[in-house]
């Protein structure tokens, strides 16, 4: 898919979702950082997000596709308890997005059911130069939100990609959690707005364009942890989880899925950390504040070859 023209107009006719570039409108792109937020029921996991990023980010767009458990109602009221509201945004994408692999790879990237168009349409919504693409279940720790923070007046007017390491973090209660730290994972998740940036269609998934050469840059691990639910399903918005096992490119979700199932025949892996929060504090809360900022550094990450 390419950035050039002023935008792009969609397969099925909806001109009311069709694309403008943000760097095209008038006044152009302001300086900050915005975090874009592509959410389907993430009622649960958004009251711990939402607040370290708002507090991080110039702005925080939040887009809902079709939640049926009041995401958009509880992203309102975590801003306005935590005083953000102000830097908060919300839309709604109304369309079916193709699940990861073989059904995002048989749909058109430029129709609106495609991963492409609907990230692309997402970040075109976007008025500052730099933005970070963050899921509905990524919390930062106090470190990561400090990190996310400071970094904001640096990579504003660079090219620079910024590779931010997460941990999966498997919750079997509000009070006991498995965190696994057997998976070196740093994906490339802060972006500049601009023509060389946009998204494109691989082979099981959106992925982002980028010039080359152009400056990347890795944080440190210990920064975000991703949240995952031992009682829900969390491989939905993938085609067929089995998949994990015959790519290489699915060596991180080959991880977790292996990961989510011995953890739920009660096996804890190589890797994996059982922790349990102290009476009255939430396990999210102790792995990012305490567990997490506590843990001897350098953080011991990745299985022992």
């Amino acid at each position: 898919m390419s950035a050039t023209g002023t935008g792009l107009t969609n397969l099925e006719g909806h001109t009311e979702f069709d694309i403008t570039w943000p760097w095209h409108r008038p006044g152009g792109l302001r300086s900050g950082t915005t975090a874009v937020l592509r959410v389907k029921d993430e009622a649960p996991s958004l009251p711990f997000v939402l607040p370290p990023l708002l507090r991080a980010c110039d702005s925080v767009l939040v887009v809902d596709n079709g939640s049926t458990d009041g995401t958009p109602e509880v992203t309102a009221e975590t801003a306005a308890e935590a005083g953000l509201s102000h830097k908060l945004r919300q839309l709604t994408y109304p369309f079916t997005v193709a699940r990861a692999g073989a059904e995002h790879l048989a749909v058109h990237e430029r129709s609106v059911h495609s991963l492409p168009y609907f990230y692309n349409w997402c970040f075109a919504q976007v008025g500052t130069r730099y933005s970070w693409t963050w899921d509905g279940d990524m919390v930062l720790t106090t470190e990561g939100e400090v990190s996310i923070g400071d970094l904001a007046w640096q990579v504003g007017d660079v090219q620079s990609i910024i590779r931010v390491p997460r941990h999966g973090l498997y919750l079997e209660s509000e009070s006991k959690g498995y965190l696994d730290l057997g998976l070196r994972n740093a994906e490339e998740w802060g972006f500049p707005i601009g023509p060389d940036f946009v998204f494109t269609k691989a082979f099981e998934w959106e992925i982002r364009t980028t010039p080359q050469p152009v400056r990347s840059i890795g944080l440190p691990h210990g920064l975000c942890v991703e949240l995952k639910y031992l009682d829900g399903d969390e491989f939905a918005h993938w085609t067929d989880p089995e998949s994990f096992a015959t790519s290489y490119r699915n060596k991180r979700k080959r991880r977790e899925w292996t990961v989510y199932n011995a953890l739920l025949k009660g096996e804890v892996l190589p890797g994996v950390h059982e922790i349990e929060a102290p009476d009255g504090v939430h396990i999210v809360d102790h792995v990012t504040r305490e567990w997490l900022p506590h843990a001897p550094r350098p953080l011991e990450v990745g299985l022992p070859v």
